[in-house]
């Protein structure tokens, strides 16, 4: 692999070099890397000694460069896509799903990791060892290593075309999101529109059609169904045909056309359901409830039930004052779908007295992130210093800063790319773990953490102005961060986020998304991007009031795409008399107090439970809000305003949950910091449902 040297996907070891890839190196890399490990996966086959480090040390070691490597590719697929990259990634892909298949379903090493765990050596490993061994050993049996013969093969053949079909799926909702666009050219179709809006509108067709550019007062303007462009436009725009125009775009994404993803839909349904058969499960609900807390979908369904049956009266509240809010502003006919957001805003603007273009100027992106800073200075005693200089980035808006112990030693650093780019980024937000802590002889690796998010662009030299909703969502992914970044285990299989159950995996994210709402947090990140003048008291009060505002909306939204997951995979007969589009209609129409427009085709740009992590787990949200809920309310119970205790909880925090990450079972490490198991009090309180 000498010609290999100069290619930045080999050879990732502590640093990650973006600058110099291109997408050229991706197959020659991934092949040799993978050539590598299955040659020496095999030599080791030959001969396996017993003990840790002679078979999970040395799987380690042959199997993390490509691990490394790949999710390298995978990463800058998110966020740098273009055709080249597309190309090279399917391509490959195929072996990369057959190279984990193959060293997983490996019967000398399965049978070896057995007879560790049964030998007088597992009693002497540490807690984290004995996770990794006990973890790997179920992957192995839910990877079909018990299989034989027609079975495995059929179970082979499965893997790699879900893995296809993922990728697809994930490829036609970006390319449709970037399909679409609305250009205005009326200076009266803006009219009220908030000026940031305006400009950023401005920015986007002037980007796309320079020879045409024109400016943010004149026009034209460029709507498109990325977040930051479509959310403001259908609560901020009059043109009633508008906003109908953009909401029916916005809701048939990926679901007709050449980018049509009702067929994968079903394909993936059938394919899970006989994947889940193969290893013995009833279905793919039970499969994936394998590796979860929840003990079963009973348990998911009565959690789910309780959430409903609290959130339902306020729902129904909520959709009778908007209604009546419409018609007492004279549009009592006003309220199809893409009419709802429009009067809810004008509804919260006057209730609560201040709107989205007066909160922006007070969370510049450079001053949210000093407040989270400090904010975890003080719960977690840790500093954060960016570094402009040493570090390779994929794009100019990347910020990289090393995380640092309260005396200077640097223990984690984190890449954060913070804008929307439709045109090569997929939407939302995601953490991601670049490289895992690990020991590596005598020095620790420290881990590289991705904290990636849609966030409104800078226009101009306007820096980026974000929406309290854009807030709580950075605070969001920091959360998912720190469980990386904080994480004092050193086997890569259980640190940070890494093998902990997918129902606590949003702890630290929904955890760190209370701060959000406290006072002191607030007053301290909020400061005027022009005077630097703290956000008034009045304001600050204003937006912490509307913390409870349609919650009981908000909640059963969650839940209604919930249990369409649960529907789908549990017992659901994609070859049946029922479409999934139509199961999610119905399953809509008995959740929601608004029934789903006739229309919609969401599922088909659900990522979570397609292309993601989450099917049959998007309960995961919720069940994890629980924990998080009451994990925040042991600092309700210690005083907020108790500095002392509060920092006191913090390092509990970090030292329980953030520190440990996978390498103990949730459940105790929850106990370990609360002193208890979990209630659903705070939760219900919190969002105004008690």
């Amino acid at each position: 692999m000498s010609d290999l040297s100069d290619n930045p996907l080999m050879n990732i070891t502590t640093e990650l070099r973006f600058a110099e890839f291109d997408p050229s190196h991706v197959v020659p890399a991934i092949t040799a890397l993978i050539d590598r490990a299955e040659e020496q996966t095999a030599a080791l086959e030959q001969n396996i000694e017993p003990g840790w480090d002679a078979l999970m040390g040395t799987l380690e070691e042959i199997w993390s460069p490509v691990w490394a490597a790949w999710g390298m590719v995978c990463h800058l697929n998110a966020v740098k896509n273009s055709d080249e990259l597309r190309a090279a990634y399917e391509e490959v892909q195929p072996r990369v799903v057959e190279a984990s298949l193959k060293s997983g379903q490996s019967r000398p090493i399965y049978d070896a990791m057995v007879a560790l765990r049964e030998s007088d050596e597992f009693e002497s490993l540490d807690a984290a060892r004995q996770r990794v061994l006990e973890k790997e050993i179920k992957a192995a049996e839910l990877g079909g290593v018990g299989l034989d013969g027609a079975e495995k093969k059929r179970f082979n053949e499965i893997a790699n075309t879900q893995s296809k079909l993922k990728t697809t799926f994930t490829n036609h909702v970006l390319d449709a999101t970037k399909a679409f666009e609305m250009v205005i050219v009326d200076p009266a179709d803006t009219e009220g529109w908030p000026s940031t809006f305006r400009s950023m509108a401005s920015q986007s067709y002037n980007g796309k059609y320079p020879e045409q550019a024109g400016n943010a007062e004149k026009g034209p303007w460029r709507v498109t169904l990325d977040g930051p462009s479509a959310g403001p436009f259908l609560r901020h725009s009059r043109n009633r045909a508008q906003r109908e125009k953009l909401y029916l775009a916005l809701i048939t994404r990926a679901s007709e056309g050449e980018l049509d993803n009702r067929g994968l839909i079903v394909e993936l349904l059938k394919l899970r359901a006989e994947q889940a058969a193969l290893l013995g499960f009833k279905n793919y609900a039970e499969l994936s409830l394998a590796t979860k807390m929840a003990p079963d979908v009973a348990a998911v369904r009565a959690m789910a039930g309780e959430l409903e049956a609290a959130s339902r009266p306020c729902a129904e509240k909520d959709k009778a004052e908007v209604e009546a809010y419409a018609a007492a502003h004279g549009a009592p006919n006003e309220t199809e779908h893409w009419d709802t957001g429009f009067w809810v805003e004008r509804l919260r603007e006057e209730r609560f007295s201040y709107t989205d273009e007066q909160v922006r100027p007070y969370f510049p992106l450079d001053q949210v992130l000093s407040g989270l800073f400090e904010l975890c200075g003080w719960l977690f005693d840790v500093e954060f210093r960016e570094d402009t200089q040493s570090v390779q980035v994929w794009h100019p808006d990347v910020r990289y800063y090393r995380v640092c112990e309260a005396g200077g030693k640097e223990i984690a650093s984190f890449y954060l790319d913070p804008y929307s780019r439709p045109s090569e980024k997929q939407g939302g937000a995601w953490m991601n773990t670049g490289l895992q802590r690990k020991r590596i002889g005598d020095a620790i690796r420290n881990p590289i953490i991705y904290l990636v998010c849609n966030g409104t662009p800078p226009v101009g030299d306007v820096p980026s102005l974000m929406s309290f909703g854009e807030v709580v969502t950075l605070y969001h992914e920091f959360g998912h961060g720190l469980h990386g970044m904080l994480t004092t285990v050193d086997e890569p299989g259980v640190a940070g986020n890494r093998g902990v159950e997918w129902d606590a995996v949003e702890l630290p994210s929904q955890f760190m998304e209370n701060w959000c709402y406290q006072k002191k947090t607030l007053k301290e990140m909020a400061r005027h991007y022009e005077t630097g003048e703290a956000m008034p008291d009045e304001l600050v009060n204003k937006i912490l009031s509307t913390r409870q505002f349609r919650a009981g909306t908000a909640m059963l939204g969650q839940l209604a795409y919930l249990n369409v997951d649960l529907e789908l995979y549990d017992g659901y007969d994609p070859e049946g008399d029922e479409s999934p589009l139509a199961l999610q209609q119905r399953v809509f129409e008995r959740v929601q107090v608004v029934p789903p427009h006739p229309r919609n085709g969401f599922l088909c740009s659900f990522n979570h439970i397609f292309s993601g992590g989450y099917a049959a787990g998007y309960f995961c949200y919720k069940w994890a809000e629980v924990l998080s809920a009451d994990a925040f309310a042991a600092f309700e119970e210690v005083g907020l305003d108790d500095g002392e205790a509060v920092a006191k909880a913090g390092m509990r925090f970090r030292d329980t949950v953030l520190s440990l990450g996978g390498s103990i079972h949730p459940m105790e490490l929850y106990k370990m910091f609360r002193g208890r198991e979990p209630k659903t009090d705070a939760v219900l309180r919190h969002n105004g449902l008690a």
